[in-house]
C-alpha cells in the first residue's frame, strides 16, 4: 500500500496529463503530493522529511510552471531532485563519514564498509546520470517524449538499477541454511 501512495501523484499526473495537458497535470500533481503528504496524517503516522522536500519542490516548481505557462520549471525539478540525491548521498560519505546507503539498508544487511562505499558511489553516478539524462531529454525530445521519460523511464531505470544492486551484493546476503535429511544409517 505505501509504495502504491508513493507513486500515486505520478500516476494522476501522467492520466491528466493525457486527459488534459501538462498545466492540468501539474496542478493533479500538486493536488495528489499534498493528498499524499495528508495520508500520513490520516494514518497518524510522521510524515518523512524526503517527503516534505519532495512535496516543497513540486509546489515550488509546479506553480512555476503554471504561473508562467511554462513547462521547464516542472523539467528542471526532476534534474533537481535526482541532482540533490547525488549531492546529498556523496557529502554526506566524503564530508561527514556518514553513509546514507549504509544507515538504509544496514541494519538488515551487513557488508564490508568498502562495498557500502561502493554501492553508495554507485547511487551517486545513479542518481546524476538520471538528473543529467532528465535534462537532455527535457530540452532535445517532445513534450510527449519527456513525460513518457519521466514517469516509465525513470521508474524502470531505478527498478532495474535496484536489481543491478541486489545481484552485485548477492554473494553477501545471509544465506538460508538448508536441511538436510539426517543419514538413514
Amino acid at each position: 500500500m505505501h509504495a502504491f501512495l508513493e507513486y500515486l501523484p505520478l500516476i494522476v499526473f501522467f492520466i491528466a496529463w493525457k486527459v488534459a495537458g501538462i498545466y492540468w497535470a501539474t496542478g493533479a500533481l500538486i493536488v495528489a503530493s499534498a493528498i499524499h503528504l495528508l495520508s500520513f496524517v490520516v494514518r497518524k503516522k510522521p510524515i518523512p522529511k524526503r517527503q516534505w522536500i519532495f512535496f516543497a519542490l513540486i509546489a515550488v516548481f509546479g506553480g512555476l510552471t503554471i504561473f508562467f505557462q511554462n513547462d521547464e520549471f516542472l523539467k528542471w525539478k526532476v534534474t533537481i531532485i535526482n541532482g540533490l540525491f547525488a549531492i546529498v548521498l556523496f557529502v554526506s560519505d566524503k564530508f561527514f563519514n556518514k553513509n546514507i546507503i549504509k544507515q538504509l539498508m544496514g541494519e538488515s544487511l551487513e557488508l564490508p564498509n568498502n562495498i557500502w562505499q561502493k554501492l553508495n558511489l554507485s547511487w551517486v553516478g545513479f542518481f546524476a546520470l538520471c538528473a543529467v539524462l532528465n535534462i537532455y531529454i527535457a530540452y532535445n525530445y517532445s513534450q510527449e517524449f519527456w513525460v513518457n521519460f519521466k514517469v516509465f523511464g525513470l521508474m524502470g531505470m531505478t527498478f532495474i538499477f535496484a536489481i543491478a544492486t541486489v545481484f552485485a551484493i548477492y554473494k553477501y546476503l545471509p544465506q538460508e541454511e538448508s536441511e538436510t535429511p539426517e543419514d538413514p544409517k
